[in-house]
C-alpha cells in the first residue's frame, strides 16, 4: 500500500518524498539540539544531553545518505556524509570516556564485594583469601588510576569538542544541513526504497552468517582481534535500523532488533572497558596488587564481551518478533 493509502507499489516520487521528509526531520532536529546545545553552554546536562540528540540526528542523516545513496545526488551525498561521521565521532568521546569510568568502577566494586564476601571450602580458603587480599588492596589503587586516565581522556575529548563546534569544519556541516532542512537534493531515478533497504539488511545478515558460529558464540571469547567482525555487524545493524525508520509501517523498531542492538552496543562497552584496564595496567612502576585488580579487570570485561556476544545471538535467532 502506497502513501496516503492507494494500493500498488510506489512511484520514484512517492519514494522521494518519503526520504526527503525523514531526512528534513533529522536536519531539523540537528539543527533545534544544536540550538539548544549553544543555550545551555559548554557543560553541564543541558548540555550533555543536546550533544547526544546532535549525534543521533548526524548518525541517522549519515546512515540514510549512505543506505540510500542511489535516489540522492551522488556527490553531496558523498561530500557530506563523512563530515556527519565525523563530528558524530568526536562529540561521542566525551561521554564515551564518562560512560567507561563508570563501568569500570562499578565492575571493580563489584568484584571486589564478591571475593571478600565469598565463602570457600577448607582446603582451598588460604589461597582464595590471598587473591581476595591482594584484589581488596589493589581495587583501591587501581580505581584511582583509572579515574585520572579516563578524566584526563575526557577533559581531552571535551576540549576537542569545542574546538570542533568553533571550528570551519564543523559550520561547513550545520550550513549544508540547514539547506537540507528545506531542500534534498534528490537523483532522477536511482531505485526503489525497499529494494535499498532489503540490501542493507542483506548486508548485515551476511556480516552476521559470517561469524560462523550459531548463537552468536565464539570459541576464543579472550582474543581481543576477534571483535572487529562484532563492531562491523553493530554498524550494518545500525544502517539497517536506521533504514526500516525511513520505510513507512507501523513497527519501525521490531524488538527482536532492538535486542540484539542493545547486546551489541554493550559488547563495544565492555571491549572497550577491557582495551581500557589492559592499558592502565600497562602503567610504569605500578604496584603488584594494582596491576593484579587490573587484570582481574580485564578479564571481567572480557567474559562480558563473551556474554554480550550470547545475548546477540539469543535476541537474532528469536523466531518470534517481540517475544520477552
Amino acid at each position: 500500500m502506497g502513501p496516503g493509502g492507494s494500493d500498488g507499489p510506489r512511484t520514484g516520487a512517492e519514494d522521494g518524498d518519503i526520504l526527503g521528509t525523514y531526512l528534513r526531520e533529522q536536519a531539523t532536529e540537528f539543527l533545534r539540539s544544536l540550538r539548544r546545545h549553544g543555550e545551555s553552554g559548554a557543560a553541564g546536562g543541558p548540555a550533555a544531553e543536546a550533544a547526544r540528540t546532535l549525534r543521533r540526528a548526524a548518525r541517522r542523516i549519515s546512515g540514510t545518505l549512505h543506505t540510500f545513496r542511489p535516489l540522492l545526488d551522488a556527490e553531496w551525498s558523498d561530500e557530506l556524509r563523512p563530515e556527519l561521521a565525523w563530528l558524530s565521532g568526536t562529540l561521542a568521546q566525551e561521554h564515551a570516556c564518562a560512560d567507561r569510568l563508570i563501568r569500570l568502577t562499578e565492575a571493580l566494586h563489584r568484584l571486589t564485594s564478591a571475593a571478600t564476601g565469598s565463602t570457600v571450602p577448607q582446603q582451598t580458603a588460604a589461597p582464595a583469601s590471598a587473591s581476595a587480599t591482594t584484589l581488596a588492596l589493589g581495587a583501591a589503587k587501581a580505581a584511582a588510576l583509572l579515574d585520572r586516565q579516563l578524566t584526563l581522556a575526557r577533559t581531552r575529548a571535551h576540549s576537542a569538542a569545542l574546538q570542533s563546534l568553533g571550528s570551519p569544519r564543523f559550520h561547513a556541516v550545520a550550513d549544508r544541513v540547514a539547506v537540507l532542512a528545506s531542500e534534498v537534493p534528490l537523483a532522477a531515478g536511482g531505485g526503489a526504497l525497499p529494494k535499498l533497504a532489503g540490501e542493507a539488511e542483506s548486508r548485515l545478515d551476511e556480516a552476521v552468517s559470517a561469524l560462523n558460529h550459531p548463537g552468536g558464540r565464539l570459541p576464543t571469547p579472550y582474543n581481543p582481534d576477534a571483535d572487529a567482525p562484532w563492531h562491523h555487524v553493530r554498524l550494518l545493524l545500525r544502517l539497517h535500523r536506521y533504514a526500516q525508520e525511513v520505510l513507512p509501517g507501523p513497527e519501525r523498531a521490531p524488538a527482536r532488533l532492538t535486542a540484539a542492538a542493545h547486546a551489541l552496543n554493550t559488547h563495544r562497552d565492555a571491549a572497550e572497558a577491557a582495551a581500557a584496564a589492559a592499558h592502565a595496567a600497562r602503567t610504569p612502576r605500578i604496584a603488584p596488587a594494582t596491576a593484579y585488580a587490573l587484570g582481574v579487570l580485564h578479564a571481567d570485561q572480557r567474559h562480558q564481551v563473551e556474554a554480550a556476544r550470547n545475548a546477540f545471538g539469543t535476541a537474532w535467532h528469536r523466531e518470534t518478533v517481540g517475544t520477552p
